[in-house]
């Protein structure tokens, strides 16, 4: 039986976009009625999902908890969220309904595993990400082993996600802070790299990087279109 998917967004608004565009694309339809009934919720209201982490800022669960409701009157059967750094908030958030959330850290762990057997992956997030430890915890119980950034690449990366991709800036602006992160985690031993920050797929996109990764964002993508009853397009 085919079902609705929820997309719990606007965190932010451009990493929305692009998990519902590698839906779209990923999915394997021949027509307008071969693909899933999505419903988005792209709440930029949500508060920042760092700043509570680590500074004691605005709680971010009433306004997911408003992006759920709405969700839930829709009809979704499944939901998702394209936000690495929320997923701290998810348990609190599960609590709340009988939706199933789709886990996207657990997931793109099960990825590491699959696509690189006893490689080391480098994270690269949030320094909410990385505080809570959302992508430790869910590597580990894969069995991934992995690296994380320095406190200076933290604030290298915390520039490419926020005076970089959220602020729109110019590529080139980040492009040195990106390079020279992902360069210094290779000389320590990381093999490939997790994007785990949505916005980070798009910075590497948009700066045509080649190196090996694992995007979360189409990782997540991959797995809804599947839960949901549909097929990825080979």
């Amino acid at each position: 039986m085919k079902k609705a998917l929820g997309i719990l967004g606007g965190m932010g608004p451009l990493a929305t976009v692009d998990l519902f565009e590698k839906i779209v694309t990923m999915t394997d339809a021949g027509c307008d009625n071969d693909h899933i009934r999505i419903y988005i919720d792209c709440n930029s209201s949500i508060p920042d999902r760092t700043a509570a982490i680590l500074n004691g800022g605005a709680d971010p669960l009433p306004q997911m908890t408003d992006s759920l409701r709405k969700l839930e009157a829709c009809g979704a059967d499944v939901i998702i969220m394209p936000c690495n750094t929320a997923h701290h908030f998810l348990p609190r958030l599960q609590a709340l309904t009988s939706i199933p959330f789709l886990s996207m850290p657990e997931i793109t762990a099960a990825a590491c595993a699959r696509r690189f057997p006893g490689k080391t992956a480098a994270i690269l997030a949030t320094q909410g990400t990385l505080a809570a430890e959302i992508y430790d915890k869910a590597l580990a119980a894969a069995g991934v082993p992995f690296l994380t950034p320095t406190e200076e690449e933290r604030q290298a990366l915390m520039r490419v996600i926020y005076q970089g991709v959220k602020a729109d800036a110019a590529p080139e602006t980040y492009r040195s802070d990106l390079i020279q992160v992902m360069k210094q985690l290779r000389s320590r031993g990381a093999d490939y790299f997790i994007l785990g920050c949505t916005e980070l797929p798009l910075a590497v996109s948009l700066l045509r990087l080649e190196a090996p990764v694992i995007d979360p964002t189409r990782e997540l993508a991959r797995a809804a279109i599947t839960y949901c009853g549909y097929q990825v397009k080979a």
